[in-house]
């Protein structure tokens, strides 16, 4: 099968890298706006040629959407009315928008929705890693509106990445993915600019940062060329988990204003209950 990978950063290049290893691809076309990110990804044997986007699509079996949410969302109509019996997918991490867009062409049903639960704070084709999706999670979403032989051969592809394949309507999916993907990074970023306001050093911040200060502001190195989009999609849902973890941040102030540490303790031990669940 021959792949071609519209967007040859941490997650097309790490698709490129699977897909080799698990021998699906004999040939994978890179598409790359990026002059730069198309020869590193040419180097680095991500891909084995790059081409224009029309030229790809007629050399492609399986067409991968790895770009902005907002990129993505504007090219699929016009990937999915230039191909035959071609599969497309998307890995972005909002997926309303690009399925209700994608309704627009007569082959939608060629298109799968996924969202590989898996990333890095890097960006580029040097980002790409071996073994990324092994273990993790992926989405397929509205599944019922694609072609059941594009379905299979899609859920076929994760699983030979090691993947644990599930299955929501895509509304569903971007509520669930603000709860559990998107407030995190919108709290790093928060955490990081306030200590970077509030502590003016750069030196004491390197020193004294412990494991716990660098795993909770590790996002904050994420790209905004990237997070952005996904805010903008998702923002009604973004927004209701904010005003809820706003809620959650008062009730901590509120207990050391009033020196109240017993309802501390109890909030605090309310939290813990995430240990039954991420071990």
């Amino acid at each position: 099968m021959n792949v071609a990978i519209i967007g040859t950063g941490l997650i097309g290049g790490s698709m490129a890298i699977a897909l080799r290893e698990k021998k699906l691809a004999a040939k994978i076309i890179g598409v790359e706006s990026n002059k730069q990110h198309a020869e590193e990804a040419l180097k680095l044997g991500l891909v084995d040629e790059v081409d224009n986007l029309d030229e790809a699509i007629s050399k492609s079996d399986l067409i991968i959407l790895a770009v902005p949410v907002s990129v993505a969302e504007k090219m699929i109509v016009s990937i999915l009315d230039q191909t035959d019996q071609q599969i497309v997918i998307d890995v972005g991490s909002t997926k309303n928008a690009i399925c209700t867009t994608a309704n627009k062409s007569k082959k939608r049903k060629r298109f799968v929705a996924t969202h590989p639960m898996w990333g890095t704070e890097f960006s580029g084709p040097k980002a790409a890693e071996t073994g990324a999706f092994a273990g993790n999670a992926v989405v397929i979403c509205d599944k019922e509106d694609s072609d059941p032989d594009a379905v299979e051969w899609v859920e076929k592809m994760y699983r030979a990445f090691g993947m644990n394949i599930l299955y929501m309507d895509s509304v569903a999916h971007d509520v669930h993915a603000a709860y559990v993907s998107h407030i995190s990074h919108i709290t790093s970023f928060a955490l990081a600019n306030t200590v970077l306001e509030k502590e003016k050093e750069e030196g004491t911040i390197f020193g004294m940062a412990s494991g716990g200060f660098e795993s909770t502001v590790r996002l904050a190195k994420s790209n905004p060329d990237m997070w952005v989009p996904i805010f903008q999609q998702n923002r009604e849902n973004v927004l209701d988990v904010l005003n809820e973890h706003i809620s959650q941040l008062r009730k901590f102030k509120s207990c050391l204003e009033k020196e109240n540490y017993q309802y501390l303790t109890e909030l605090i031990e309310n939290s813990n209950k995430i240990k039954r669940i991420l071990k």
